[in-house]
């Protein structure tokens, strides 16, 4: 049953306290909800100034985690470098569901058991095969083409835990920069000819599931640059990756908020790629973009609440991400014309340090035609330094 009730005194936990975290409070907050995380790291981050509600610990620990769940009412998560054992053992011994459910985390934890889990689904994924010796990198490249795609099998994030092997020894290196000699699983996977890549969010609890539009992800050195939804591609491949989405979550019978990544290949196919079992950055868009964004219907699946529209509000919505310009303390500057734009919207993550390439902020514009918008939402942050 959806939850009725929502006592003044409900709190909410995050396990991680970054730009995610923070989006998804400032909706918790709107229905008065209490907002508690827990992080991992030395320095201050985007949601601990926010609330009184904060704790320091380490992700590897279950009595630090266990202290913090039973402070809350639910807890979510804002990034997957957990161990699904160890959400398990902290659910078990504080009390405190955690969603996405360890259960559910479980399925999709590392790369390797996410594609199993999607091709045993039935869902259509990237060729990839786990690589551990020399003789397994030869291998791969001979029967899929060079180059291909080394991944860390857990932990990688924009461009980090990824190394494009180009030659067998190009593989080898990259294969023992990633820890594969170290014992961790390394993930070959091919390069496919794509066209475009994709992204679909979806919500899901005991109240049903909403799809988000399918969005197209402009990606530069392994980082996404911008986000532009819906997708400039025919609306059949539209439907195809939000039907695959939410079959993907249904397959790990998930609640809370998903984000799944697509290629679009050169034959019309839909692939899937990644997952991610919390907000993503292809759905920044939708804070301004959609009824309800992707923080809000987080907040909602994880509490039990009714989901809201993922209707668009404006025919076309173009995401940039503001990228750390220096090595130096974070200050957005020339940022008149982000305020000046109609229908632009300015986000600044309160992250204290800013690195070079580092996501410091996002910047979304609203119009009626997405080239025209995309290339104006270019214009107004080309001269935006963070």
């Amino acid at each position: 049953m959806p939850r009725t009730s929502l006592p003044a005194t409900t709190k909410l936990g995050f396990l991680g306290a970054g730009q995610l975290a923070r989006m998804s409070a400032l909706q918790a907050f709107r229905f008065g909800i209490q907002v508690s995380v827990f992080s991992d790291r030395p320095e201050n981050e985007p949601v601990q100034f926010m609330t009184p509600f904060s704790y320091s610990g380490s992700f590897d620990s279950v009595d630090d985690m266990v202290a913090f769940a039973k402070e809350c009412d639910v807890v979510t998560l804002e990034n997957e470098f957990i161990s699904s054992e160890l959400l398990k053992e902290v659910q078990e011994k504080s009390g405190t569901p955690i969603y996405p459910s360890p259960d559910s985390f479980a399925l999709i934890e590392n790369k390797l058991i996410e594609k199993q889990t999607f091709e045993n689904a039935g869902i259509p994924v990237t060729p990839y095969k786990l690589v551990a010796s020399e003789g397994d990198l030869k291998s791969f490249g001979d029967e899929y083409g060079w180059p291909y795609m080394l991944k860390s099998s857990k932990g990688g994030y924009d461009g980090y835990g990824n190394h494009t092997a180009r030659d067998l020894e190009s593989a080898k290196e990259g294969f023992k920069k990633l820890g594969g000699e170290a014992g961790h699983d390394i993930l070959a996977e091919a390069f496919v000819p794509f066209t475009k890549e994709l992204a679909v969010q979806v919500a899901r609890n005991e109240t049903g599931s909403v799809v988000y539009p399918c969005c197209e992800t402009v990606q530069e050195n392994h980082i996404c640059v911008a986000v532009l939804s819906p997708a400039p591609i025919e609306d059949k491949y539209q439907l195809r990756a939000q039907e695959l989405a939410v079959k993907a979550v249904e397959a790990i019978d998930g609640k809370g908020i998903y984000a799944f990544e697509f290629f679009l290949t050169e034959t019309g196919e839909v692939l899937l790629n990644e997952s991610a079992p919390r907000p993503h950055n292809s759905g920044h868009y939708t804070i301004e973009g959609c009824v309800t964004s992707q923080f809000e219907n987080h907040v909602r699946s994880v509490l039990g609440l009714p989901l809201g529209s993922t209707a668009m509000t404006k025919p076309a919505a173009a995401m940039i991400n503001l990228l750390g310009t220096h090595n130096r303390p974070a200050a957005a500057d020339h940022i008149t014309e982000g305020f000046e734009t109609d229908n632009g919207h300015l986000h600044v993550y309160g992250k204290l340090q800013s690195k070079v390439g580092r996501k410091m902020a996002h910047y979304t514009l609203l119009g009626n035609d997405l080239e025209k918008t995309h290339q104006k939402a270019k214009e107004v942050t080309s001269s935006i330094e963070i």
